[in-house]
């Protein structure tokens, strides 16, 4: 790896803030930030994993929580640690670029000391030197790829396609994808990627016949070695998305199923088995307690940095389970010395993609530059500007989320708004531009519409009730990831502990208790039933882009969040 002169510049800011040592000639500072990615070869197996990346091609900013909350056993375990409880569980030091990628303490300065994070141009670098150092390594994508930015959106999925190729892809499975909806995910598979990239789903069935739509696995021989991987994609796609977008596909986590293609492929002589999942870390966790045979699970979807791998017993022995966050943050390294026919040993570190550290491929960085062209100028139509950290991640608000949720109050009059909670979109920091990009990174969906309705109390409170069983059932297998609805105008308190149905109480509006029987005037987006697509609604990027409009600029305001109970001692919150 190489840089030009003003990227040593840069390097020796980013060397010096984040204790790499600072260096007063070119060839050192070029050493310490060689020597952050610097992986020294390892075993026979080779496997580069990244996942949720949601379309995010250029370096951009990705605040980590300061609230996770894990519920029973998964309480002060990861990946439900923040902030301090965070790093020394994982025996990361603070104030370090390591601090700044997978926890958000310090974020406004640490992001303006080491630079943004990610970036396709970035990560081609790195993955070509590992490639070249790791002969037969194999790049895995775990899902939410095509998705998530606007360009992505409007260019229906195709920059992603032509990224994923120019990057050097070997295997992916899928989330968020299947919001193109079957043709479209079935025209790039069968086009773009055909005899490129395979495409894995073990878990996706035809209503009709329970006939496999996609392959299972994929049998590789790397190095003499037979591996085995096998395709996981979210199980609850027809749930927590639109049912209309895959009507002729059905979904799940089809845990027996899953045990059959294990054994099957071992059978056929593979010597590591690894699952490429979209589960989420904890149904990932509780899967490999559960099935036998499995050397690791490269998992996705709930966005959590894990760098160090949880070992979890079974039947067949031990479970390596990780998960490589998000936004392109990270790429996982994963490496196995077989002998005898076995795993002895292995190898995982998860690395930040600090973009001020790794040059850019110049054939992606062209790539990009020619896809993003054809709408560079919506792309940068300036909406306001930021007085605060903008940020969406969290299990209960983001202030992104909180704007959204003024836009929705205001725009529409209403008293009450909800905000999915979802977990990409990008963060700014103050003083910076609101462009429609930085926009459309929170907002970009196939699903887009804005709605009005008129709902009881007790109708708000079974929403609420419904969405905490999601986040904080104790069982994983019933979570689908993502965070609590974001809630605008009311207030009310949660015990994520309590049993279903109980964890939601003192509901206020304007210092009134929520009448049961009474209607309130609520406004949202994102709806998934048919009927809905069908009425249609404003675009939400339309509707907050004209709120920004009007604000012109964005002031830090308090974040309306519950009253949280119940969760003393629990390391999966911090303050702020």
């Amino acid at each position: 790896m190489s840089i030009n002169r003003r990227e040593f510049l840069q390097t020796l800011a980013i060397a010096s803030a984040g204790g790499l040592g600072l260096h007063s000639s070119f060839s050192a500072a070029q050493k310490s930030a060689d020597q952050f990615y610097e992986i020294p070869k390892f075993g026979n197996v080779h496997l580069l994993h990244f996942t949720d990346c949601h379309a995010q091609l250029l370096p951009m900013h990705y605040r980590e929580p300061n609230v996770n909350i894990g519920i029973g056993s998964q309480m002060n375990r990861m990946p439900h640690l923040v902030g301090d409880y965070f790093l020394k569980a994982n025996h990361l030091s603070a104030a370090t670029l390591d601090a700044h990628a997978f926890t958000y303490l310090n974020f406004i300065d640490a992001a303006n000391s080491y630079g943004r994070m990610g970036g396709f141009a970035h990560l081609a670098t790195l993955v070509k030197q590992l490639k070249a150092s790791r002969p037969g390594a194999l790049l895995l994508d775990g899902g939410d790829t095509w998705q998530g930015s606007a360009t992505a959106l409007w260019s229906n999925g195709q920059d992603m396609a032509n990224a994923a190729l120019a990057l050097g892809v070997d295997i992916m499975t899928a989330h968020w994808e299947m919001t193109l909806g079957e043709v479209r995910v079935m025209e790039i598979i069968n086009t773009d990627f055909k005899g490129k990239i395979e495409f894995l789903a073990q878990n996706i069935k035809t209503t009709d016949f329970e006939d496999p739509v996609f392959p299972s696995y994929s049998l590789r021989n790397m190095n003499g070695v037979q591996v085995a991987i096998i395709g996981q994609a979210f199980p609850y796609t027809p749930i927590a998305n639109p049912a209309y977008f895959t009507p002729n596909w059905t979904f799940g986590i089809q845990e027996e199923h899953l045990q059959k293609t294990i054994d099957e492929v071992v059978k056929k002589g593979a010597k590591v088995v690894v699952l490429l999942s979209h589960n989420g870390m904890d149904v990932d966790l509780k899967l490999a307690s559960r099935v036998r045979g499995l050397h690791a699970i490269l998992g996705g979807h709930t966005h959590d940095g894990v760098p160090i791998p949880v070992k979890v017993k079974n039947p067949g022995g031990i479970t390596l389970v990780t998960n490589a966050g998000s936004n392109g943050k990270f790429l996982g390294v994963l490496d196995f010395d077989v002998k005898g026919g076995k795993p002895v040993d292995f190898r995982y570190q998860l690395l930040p993609i600090f973009s001020n550290l790794i040059p850019e491929d110049l054939s992606m960085a062209n790539l990009i530059q020619k896809m993003r062209s054809p709408y560079e100028s919506r792309l940068q139509e300036p909406l306001a500007t930021t007085d605060a950290l903008l940020y969406r991640r969290g299990n209960f608000n983001g202030s992104f989320d909180q704007l959204i949720l003024d836009g929705l109050l205001a725009q529409k009059d209403a008293e009450i708004a909800f905000s999915p909670g979802f977990r990409w979109g990008t963060a700014l920091l103050p003083g910076q531009s609101i462009t429609m990009e930085q926009l459309l990174d929170q907002t970009a969906i196939t699903y887009p519409y804005t709605t009005v309705n008129m709902m009881s109390g007790s109708t708000i409170k079974t929403v609420l009730e419904d969405v905490a069983d999601n986040l904080f059932n104790p069982d994983p297998y019933y979570q689908q990831g993502g965070d609590m609805v974001r809630v605008g105008g009311l207030q009310y308190s949660i015990d994520p502990a309590a049993s279903m149905g109980n964890r939601i109480s003192e509901m206020h509006l304007n210092g009134q208790r929520i009448d049961a029987d009474k209607n309130y005037k609520v406004a949202g987006w994102a709806p998934v039933s048919g009927e809905s697509k069908e009425k249609g609604g404003e675009p939400i990027w339309d509707l907050v882009a004209r709120h920004l409009k009007e604000i012109k600029t964005v002031k830090a305001r308090r974040l309306n969040t519950p009253t949280i109970r119940g969760m003393k001692g629990n390391q999966g919150i911090e303050d702020i």
